[in-house]
């Protein structure tokens, strides 16, 4: 029983741990890409398509959290 608690814990940590990184590097990375499109609307595309990746590149470092997550758990 205590080893269950203590996996489940463990779970709950790595994916409240793991979540708060990428989500602040996705608000970063969108609040400045919005100032520089403010500052130069013509680069909307290029800053836009830089900015798509870089989220995409944070997002996976949740993704890698649930991973592990998901292997405390059921393994």
């Amino acid at each position: 029983m205590e080893a269950e608690s203590m996996r489940l814990l463990a779970t709950a940590l790595v994916m409240g741990l793991g979540t708060i990184a990428p989500a602040l590097a996705i608000g970063l990375l969108a609040g400045k890409a919005l100032e520089a499109i403010g500052r130069n609307p013509e680069a909307t595309g290029k800053v836009q398509t830089a900015m798509i990746l870089a989220i995409a590149f944070a997002e996976a470092i949740a993704i890698y959290a649930l991973v592990v997550a998901l292997i405390i758990k059921f393994v």
